[in-house]
């Protein structure tokens, strides 16, 4: 089976595309014929190895995927070959095959397509986590969404209006921010034209937002703080601006405020039960058609290069996937 293979750390142009052997399941374990792969920021970093888990090399990269079961191992009852689902794995999702713990797989809801399917684990478990888990948002709240325009930042949006609050959006282009309306966004910031504190206090009538959703880092992570509303949850989901920003602790002390870190991969980890009960929420969500998934962009294996560094460059809004 061909994969898409990282032999050494590097940018995506590194990577290239190798015939494997076939995939064995083991004991536990779940070989699926991938029909669509999910890509992530994370993927970006964890080829240059900059990323907090850091595979030994060569490696596959690729976390979320949707195929077809074609063997199971000793002790799976739950999917059988055939079946159409839905996996999370550590890495190898960017392949023609790909092997998953039996915990990390999970059964395709009917009418489902695999692009979403492929799409919904890893931005919309890490935007639940943050937003419904460590951030605890309310109907009646108000959150802001930084680098709203991409995969967690449109999730996030969508999980927001599901739960009754007001969000406002942020992003460096127009174009961008028309995507954040079309997903819900009650109100829109661009950043790269406008002042951002001066826009957040306009946004909400001096108040500040009850929770900020932080996936990008930089430059704008200080001013956002700055302007978090009494008892205000900042959620820090990631850097994408490239930047770990440094925050002077006398801002949490002045606003009652609390910096939350967001960690989906752990806690998927740590706590399967919870994360389970998260997926099924968003896949109710889904049926009810108050989350939908953006899939902007397909690619081949041949194309992973492309994809990530179209993801690198900030030039993908909602998903891609990468389709062997």
């Amino acid at each position: 089976m061909k994969a898409v293979r990282c032999k050494a750390w590097g940018m995506p142009e590194s990577l290239v595309v190798e015939e494997l052997a076939p995939l064995v399941a083991g004991d536990g374990e779940v070989v699926i014929d991938v029909k669509a792969a999910g890509v992530n920021f994370p993927d970006v970093l964890i080829i240059q190895g900059k990323y907090q888990v850091k595979p030994a090399l060569p490696f596959t990269p690729g976390s979320e995927l949707a195929g077809v079961v074609s063997s199971v191992g000793a002790g799976v009852s739950h999917v059988k070959v055939g079946d159409q689902v839905i996996a999370f794995v550590a890495q190898g999702a960017f392949a023609e095959q790909a092997v998953a713990s039996a915990a990390a797989v999970m059964p395709m809801p009917p009418g489902m397509d695999f692009d979403t399917a492929a799409a919904i684990t890893l931005t919309y478990g890490t935007s639940h986590h943050a937003v419904v888990d460590r951030a605890g948002l309310k109907a009646g709240e108000t959150m802001l969404v930084l680098g709203a325009a991409g995969g967690v930042g449109l999730a996030a949006i969508e999980i927001g209006k599901a739960l009754g609050a007001t969000v406002i959006a942020c992003a460096s282009t127009d174009e961008k921010l028309a995507v954040c309306r079309a997903h819900g966004a009650d109100a829109t910031i661009n950043y790269s034209t406008e002042d951002l504190r001066a826009a957040i206090k306009a946004a909400t009538g001096g108040k500040g937002p009850d929770v900020i959703y932080d996936p990008v880092g930089g430059i704008y992570t200080e001013p956002a703080f700055r302007s978090i509303g009494w008892r205000g949850r900042y959620l820090v989901v990631g850097f994408a601006n490239g930047e770990i920003p440094q925050l002077p602790l006398n801002l949490m002390l002045l606003k009652g405020a609390s910096l939350v870190g967001v960690f989906w991969g752990e806690f998927a980890k740590r706590e399967p039960k919870a994360n389970l009960a998260g997926m099924r929420q968003l896949l109710g969500w889904l049926a009810e058609g108050k989350i939908r998934p953006r899939i902007s962009g397909r690619y081949a294996l041949a194309q992973a290069s492309s994809a990530l560094d179209d993801m690198a460059a900030r030039k993908v809004t909602g998903k891609v996937v990468i389709v062997p």
